[in-house]
């Protein structure tokens, strides 16, 4: 079994013509020492009906973002994890500039992709930042990708398109497969950031990617996994100082979304204008919660294993996040 620098993985769930425009795209890549690995979390065998030429793990449910991604790194062996949206297409220098970013610098656990909004000279993400109340969003989302266009250090990818060096992604775990969808790549970042390991910005590796396609934009399931999620991951990583310091930012959030909502815009409005009653926003939120508490005790656990093996303090950890923060107002706008 030929061992590969690089296995890119693909998880999909629609399987249909963005699957194949994004296999298009890794097939024009000027760098040429990766496998690909489609997970296909259709239940219905959906990729094979393609009859694509790339490795097929087929799921028998929809086990996730996480767990596709988990299942395609113990499929493989190479030293280097890709990740890559299904409804994303790779321009040719994609693969090849995470690639040498990682390999010039042996202490980077992971590296971004500048992100691009499809068929747009905008930002989706490059990298991710982080607010206060632990709610992580893209860096740059909707700005003009000259103006990030120099690379260094972040605080952590986005899992739409990033890279990660299989010895740090294993001595992590891996994803977390109970967050399902949304957030994972943030709880993998924050607990490689934790365990001292960095995160680079390679502006070169550019993908364009079909924004929110697997719940919508705004819809139900994201508005509760989201939340959900965010509380996991503070939950799990934050020291005690920080996520006291979380929870009580949340209250502020909640009031810039209700403070944009009456002006018709940010993403409480957004949710709205999709024929969603306002209401069912707060239900969403108080399930969120009961969910967090509700798994608490695994959580708690969980958290206990990750100070353990950190090696940042956590002053150090809470200097990283002021470095790469981005304010509750913004969180509530964008």
């Amino acid at each position: 079994m030929r061992e590969f620098l690089v296995t890119v993985v693909i998880p999909t769930l629609a399987a249909d013509e963005n699957l194949l425009a994004c296999l298009s795209s890794l097939d024009r890549q000027t760098f040429g020492d990766f496998e690909v690995i489609v997970v296909d979390n259709s239940a219905q065998g959906l990729v094979g009906r393609l009859h694509v030429a790339a490795k097929v793990l087929e799921e028998k449910s929809n086990a996730g973002f996480g767990a596709a991604i988990n299942h395609a790194a113990a499929a493989s062996r190479s030293r280097y994890l890709a990740t890559i949206n299904d409804d994303a297409v790779a321009h040719p220098g994609w693969l090849g500039s995470l690639v040498e970013a990682m390999e010039s610098r042996p202490a980077a656990g992971m590296c971004a992709s500048q992100v691009r909004l499809f068929g747009s000279d905008l930002l989706d993400s490059a990298a991710m930042v982080i607010a206060a109340d632990g709610s992580s969003k893209q860096r740059g989302h909707l700005q003009p990708t000259g103006a990030y266009a120099s690379g260094g250090e972040a605080l952590l990818p986005s899992g739409s398109a990033a890279i990660y060096r299989r010895s740090a992604f294993e001595e992590a775990g891996g994803f977390d497969e109970v967050f399902f969808l949304y957030c994972e790549d943030t709880d993998l970042g924050l607990r490689l950031r934790r365990a001292g390991w960095t995160c680079l910005y390679a502006p070169d590796a550019v993908v364009e990617h079909g924004y929110s396609r697997s719940a919508g934009r705004a819809s139900p399931l994201k508005a509760y996994l989201v939340e959900r999620n965010r509380l996991f991951t503070i939950l799990k990583n934050y020291p005690a100082r920080d996520l006291i310091v979380a929870l009580l930012a949340s209250v502020a959030r909640y009031f810039w979304h209700v403070a944009y909502l009456t002006q018709g815009t940010g993403k409480a409005a957004e949710f709205l204008s999709g024929g969603n009653p306002g209401w069912k926003l707060a239900i969403y939120v108080f399930r969120a919660h009961l969910a967090a508490l509700a798994s608490l005790p695994t959580l708690m656990a969980k958290r206990t294993a990750i100070r353990r093996s950190a090696k940042l303090r956590p002053s150090e950890f809470r200097a990283l996040l002021r470095a790469h923060s981005i304010p509750l107002r913004l969180v509530a706008e964008l």
